[in-house]
């Protein structure tokens, strides 16, 4: 009985394989054991100057454990071609990330991409869930590809989920200070374009994401349940050159993330990018620049009141060299969050900010390919955090937990993040 199944599946696969001009199954696995470490400092209770402290250590928080992604993201995938004659192509893309470090994911979902499409002189018309064009250039013009303890302080601002301490003055709990933009890297429900390649060097593409929420009309019959219907929604765009060694683009989009019918408000992330690299040959730099603003629009009878925008800007500077059968990586990064000009002021837990929390990170790590499908490397890296600002070296933000420095989430807990250090050690094999 179980040698029938086996044979009925084989056939029902190659069916399906003849059907189409090209069946691809492709992965990799990455796995490295890595280290992480942060360190906080002393810096006084609210309203109680740091001379009161005398003695007051540092505190730390380090691990080891066995990783994935740190060079290339893990993943399962499938995708196929049919050429439907006439230039005509419909293609489909199902990709699944993996943790092989434990096992505990696999092809459950195709979370990293599912997408048909349809292409031809025209370009390519692609419907699922895909990256966002605002992504690419964060991944793209970073000499880690965002992936590892090497990733850019861009993604790490952006990627990071929103955490929320108390206020010390009381009310609402306040925004410690990233972005709770579930659309920052993919978007579901998307159609997107994509310019036909064609083009002498230029390339581009659109995206629509929809939130899938009903409409209500009038608007004062929404259920209060269904009070945020229009959060989730994206659009965007990213329009660039490619010719010999330089590659430039520039991406706009703006994200739906919050949204209180009754209030009047919604809060849109928007997040504007230019990125650049140039190939001498010898050595290849990166460059971006890049600002996501968080822009709370009030439209309401009624005033509300602790209602701000804020902003963060991030740039980048990196290089690659080839050495060999290997490549040497670096990168510099820094970020600053500008909350010191907003209506209400965050906290942090640790009183009225005075200046704007920032972070600076360098990364170095090197790559052995042992063959064009295996690869073996080391990244280490360090961050140092200022005025408030916690980023860590872990970066594993989908592929597993983040490694937090607990002792800031507690409220008025006189700590503030000071250094952080992060190494990878790992192989990377394709297929």
């Amino acid at each position: 009985m179980k040698k029938s199944l086996v044979a009925l599946a084989a056939l029902a696969v190659a069916g399906v394989a003849s059907a189409q001009s090209s069946v691809t199954l492709f992965g990799v696995v990455d796995a490295s054991v890595s280290y992480y470490q942060t360190t906080s400092k002393f810096v006084g209770f609210a309203g109680t100057p740091v001379l009161n402290a005398i003695g007051t250590g540092d505190l730390k928080q380090s691990q080891w454990g066995l990783q994935n992604s740190g060079y290339n993201s893990s993943r399962l995938g499938f995708r196929g071609t049919e050429d439907l004659g006439g230039g005509l192509a419909a293609s489909f893309w199902l990709e699944a990330p993996i943790t092989n470090d434990d096992g505990a994911t696999g092809v459950s979902t195709f979370a990293r991409r599912s997408t048909v499409s349809l292409s031809g002189g025209f370009g390519e018309l692609r419907l699922g869930r895909d990256y966002t064009p605002t992504f690419w250039n964060d991944t793209v013009f970073d000499p880690f590809g965002t992936n590892g303890v090497g990733t850019n302080l861009i993604f790490s601002m952006n990627a990071g989920p929103r955490t929320l301490v108390a206020n010390p003055a009381g009310g609402p709990a306040i925004n410690r200070g990233l972005f709770s933009n579930t659309n920052y890297i993919r978007a579901s429900n998307s159609v997107g374009y994509f310019l036909p390649p064609n083009l002498g060097g230029f390339y581009g593409q659109v995206q629509y994401a929809f939130n899938e929420a009903i409409k209500y009309d009038p608007g004062t019959t929404t259920p209060n349940v269904l009070n945020s219907q229009r959060a989730g929604r994206y659009v965007g765009g990213r329009f660039g050159y490619a010719n010999g060694g330089l590659d430039i683009a520039a991406a706009y989009g703006e994200s739906t993330t919050g949204d209180d019918f009754y209030a009047g408000s919604t809060t849109t992330v928007k997040i504007a990018n230019l990125g650049a690299s140039y190939d001498f040959g010898v050595v290849k730099l990166f460059g971006e620049i890049s600002r996501t603003k968080n822009d709370i629009d009030v439209d309401s009878f009624v005033p509300v009141f602790g209602t701000g925008s804020f902003k963060g800007d991030g740039y980048l500077l990196g290089a690659t060299v080839p050495v060999g059968p290997g490549l040497i990586r670096l990168s510099y990064s820094a970020v600053k969050l500008n909350y010191t000009s907003t209506p209400t002021l965050p906290t942090i837990g640790l009183g009225t900010l005075t200046d704007d929390p920032k972070a600076d990170k360098f990364a170095i790590g090197y790559v052995h390919n042992l063959s064009k499908r295996t690869a073996l490397y080391a990244t280490a890296a360090f961050i140092k955090n200022k005025n408030g600002l916690n980023l860590n070296a872990n970066s594993s933000f989908t592929a597993g937990p983040q490694f937090t420095n607990t002792f800031l989430l507690t409220p008025n807990g006189g700590y503030q993040a000071d250094k952080a250090y992060g190494y990878d050690f790992g192989i990377r094999h394709a297929f």
